[in-house]
C-alpha cells in the first residue's frame, strides 16, 4: 500500500550582494537592483506549470532560501505569498521560513515580512568574530547579528534559527567555542551548528585556506555538543540543534522523505505522483534563462533501484528511530528487497532493529556514508 508524503514548498531568491568564498549554493552577486516584481511573476509561473504534479494536497511548511531572500522587498514577498495562498491550499498552521543575512535585516522590512505571513526566519550568523567573517567574505559584523537575533525575539515570530559554522580557517578550540556560547546567548529556538567544508567549484577550492585537523575538529564538536545540550538545546539531525519542540518543520519533512515542490533559479523537488512514481525536478540555474520563462531543466523519475538509498539517505540523517512502515508506504517497495543490506547493518552495529523501528546506532552516525553504500542499487 502506497501513500503520498506530506508535501512541503521551496522558493529560491538567486542573488547576493556578494558571493561567499565558500558557498556553492546557486547564488549570483547582484548588478544593480533586485528586479522583485518581474521575479515574483515568474515564480508564480512557475508554480502554475509545476501545479498539475501535486495533486489536491495542502502544503505544510514553506522555505525561501537564497541567495539571500531578504534583499527581497516585503511588498514584493507580500505579492509572491498571496499568489501562493491563491493557487495552492496552506495548512493553517503552515511553518513559513526566510533566509536573511544580518546585513540585510531591517526592522521596518521584517514588520512587512511578518505580515506577509513569515512566522520563522533563519538568519545566516557563520560567526561573531570580525576577523573570521572577514575571511568567509561575510558583509555584515557581529553587531549586526546580535541585533538581527534581538529583532527576531522582539518580533514575537514562531520560531528563528542562527546559523552558525565551526571549523573555519585558522579557528582554535576555544574561538569555536566563543562563538557557540555568543549564539547561546542569544537565546534562538533552533541553531544550525555546522563544519565548514571546502567545496568544488568555489573561491575556497581554487585557494584552499588552512582548516583544523580531524583531531582539532572532533574536540570542537564533542565539546560544542556538551555545550549545546547543557543549555538545553536537543540534536536530531547531523548539523541541527532545537529546543523542544522547535525542530524545522520544513528540514525534517524533507529529512523524512517527504515530498516538495521547488520553484525558482535552480530549486529542486520531489513529488511523488498517485501511480507511485516518484519525479525529481530541477530548474534553470541562471536568473536570464529563468527570466525568460524557460523555468524547468531536468525531470526525470527515480528508479526502483535507487529508491532504497534515496529513503535512506534522507531518512539516517536524523537521529530519531525511523517507522519501518513508511519504507513500504513511501517507495512501494517490500521490506524483503532490502533484508540483506538491513541484516548487514545490524551486524556492522551501525542500525538497531525493533518490530517497529529502525534505530541508527552512535557507531551508524560515524560511519553513515558506509551505511548508506549499503543500500546503493546494482
Amino acid at each position: 500500500m502506497r501513500k503520498l508524503p506530506p508535501l512541503s514548498l521551496y522558493i529560491h531568491i538567486p542573488w547576493c550582494v556578494q558571493k561567499c568564498p565558500y558557498c556553492d549554493f546557486n547564488s549570483h552577486a547582484l548588478k544593480g537592483e533586485v528586479p522583485h516584481d518581474d521575479y515574483v511573476a515568474h515564480l508564480l509561473a512557475d508554480l502554475d506549470a509545476d501545479l498539475h504534479l501535486v495533486g489536491e494536497r495542502s502544503v505544510g511548511t514553506i522555505f525561501i532560501g537564497g541567495g539571500t531572500p531578504s534583499l527581497l522587498s516585503s511588498e514584493a514577498m507580500q505579492k509572491l505569498l498571496d499568489g501562493v495562498r491563491a493557487r495552492l491550499p496552506l495548512d493553517t498552521h503552515a511553518e513559513i521560513t526566510m533566509e536573511a543575512n544580518p546585513g540585510t535585516v531591517e526592522a521596518d522590512r521584517f514588520s512587512g515580512y511578518q505580515r506577509a505571513g513569515v512566522n520563522r526566519i533563519s538568519i545566516g550568523v557563520q560567526s561573531f568574530d570580525a576577523q573570521k567573517l572577514e575571511r568567509l567574505g561575510r558583509i555584515h559584523g557581529p553587531d549586526e547579528a546580535k541585533r538581527a537575533a534581538h529583532l527576531a525575539t522582539d518580533l514575537n515570530l514562531r520560531s528563528f534559527n542562527l546559523d552558525l559554522m565551526h571549523g573555519l580557517p585558522d579557528q582554535t578550540l576555544e574561538e569555536a567555542l566563543d562563538d557557540l556560547r555568543q549564539a547561546i546567548a542569544l537565546n534562538p529556538p533552533h541553531l544550525s551548528w555546522y563544519q565548514l567544508t571546502i567545496e568544488p567549484n568555489t573561491m575556497y577550492a581554487s585557494r584552499p585556506p588552512k582548516l583544523p585537523d580531524d583531531d582539532a575538529l572532533w574536540d570542537i564538536f564533542e565539546q560544542g555538543d556538551q555545550l549545546l545540550t547543557a543549555a538545553g538545546y536537543q540534536q536530531y539531525e547531523t548539523s541541527a540543534y532545537a529546543k523542544p519542540g522547535y525542530q524545522c518543520q520544513h528540514n525534517l519533512n524533507y529529512w523524512r522523505f517527504g515530498d516538495y515542490l521547488g520553484i525558482g533559479c535552480g530549486a529542486h523537488g520531489k513529488l511523488t505522483q498517485p501511480d507511485g512514481q516518484i519525479l525529481r525536478t530541477v530548474k534553470t540555474k541562471h536568473p536570464r534563462g529563468y527570466m525568460q520563462g524557460r523555468y524547468m531543466d531536468k525531470q526525470h523519475p527515480v528508479e526502483t533501484e535507487d529508491l532504497p538509498f534515496e529513503f535512506f539517505m534522507n531518512r539516517f540523517r536524523l537521529l530519531e528511530a525511523a517507522p519501518r512502515e513508511e519504507f513500504g508506504l513511501y517507495t512501494g517497495l517490500d521490506e524483503s528487497v532490502i533484508r540483506a543490506q538491513l541484516d548487514e547493518a545490524i551486524a556492522k552495529e551501525y542500525l538497531l532493529e525493533t518490530q517497529t523501528h529502525w534505530q541508527i546506532t552512535g557507531k551508524g552516525k560515524l560511519f553513515l556514508n558506509s551505511l548508506l553504500e549499503l543500500f546503493l542499487g546494482e
